[in-house]
């Protein structure tokens, strides 16, 4: 398997982990989002959407969206499971994950994409940016595209981001009110959906991982970073990561 992924993507970050938690070999090929490497038409073969991360398969097999690529392996590698054994249970774990990806994603770009990739989509020119936006294949990618070249998101903005990015919290201490977590007696792809953002918000907003604010929250939190998984999928600090990232594209100019 070749999986073609962003470091700093938080879809990417869930399915490495995924991977890493059934202990799954594959090749891992980096895509560097600022030169709009997963708009190729390469790339947009394995993943129309044009965004990471995508999972070859085989020749002419490939996979993506992350929620999708997970449930593939855990179908294909059933242990360790990473599903409720329970119907209904199953269902509370895909709504949660598509809650994430529905609320959480679109707030994090907002915030992740101010520092990584504002700085030099500002600077292409109007013809450059034309070109561009002809090879993003979504209308949504293409709008937060030109955002960030030509219209940088406010901080009033960017504030607004976080706010609703941190309801993703409130939302988690609640449910682990019943258990361990999120999702029934173990852990699931419920909780590894959780985790890129926590992370992230462990980074912009640790008060709100506090013991007094979100207790629960900050117990699973210390549990899933105990997991041999979390320090294989490389859950690096993102500006720390983001620097490495950009000595490495700078020393391959």
């Amino acid at each position: 398997m070749k999986l073609f992924h962003g470091w700093l993507s938080s879809a990417s970050r869930r399915v490495r982990l995924c991977l890493a938690e059934k202990a799954l070999p594959y090749e891992g090929i980096p895509i560097d989002m600022s030169k709009q490497e997963h708009h190729a038409p390469e790339f947009l073969a394995m993943n129309p959407n044009g965004v990471v991360p995508a999972l070859l398969i085989g020749p002419g097999r490939s996979l993506y969206e992350s929620s999708t690529i997970c449930e593939y392996l855990d179908e294909l590698h059933p242990l360790p499971p990473l599903r409720p054994s329970d119907p209904y249970e199953r269902a509370v774990m895909r709504n949660f994950v598509r809650w994430t990806d529905e609320k959480s994603l679109p707030n994090l770009l907002i915030l992740n994409w101010s520092i990584a990739l504002q700085p030099g989509a500002s600077q292409w020119s109007d013809a450059q940016l034309k070109e561009k936006l002809a090879r993003i294949p979504t209308a949504e990618r293409r709008e937060a595209w030109s955002r960030i070249a030509r219209q940088p998101y406010t901080e009033e903005e960017k504030a607004t981001a976080l706010d609703r990015l941190l309801q993703l919290v409130d939302k988690m201490e609640q449910m682990l009110a019943a258990s361990t977590w999120l999702v029934g007696d173990r852990y699931s792809l419920a909780d590894i959906a959780a985790v890129p953002f926590i992370a992230r918000i462990d980074e912009l907003a640790p008060r709100a991982l506090s013991a007094d604010l979100h207790p629960r929250v900050q117990a699973w939190w210390a549990a899933v970073r105990q997991r041999p998984a979390f320090a294989e999928a490389r859950f690096d600090r993102f500006d720390d990561a983001l620097r490495a990232r950009q000595r490495e594209s700078a020393a391959g100019a």
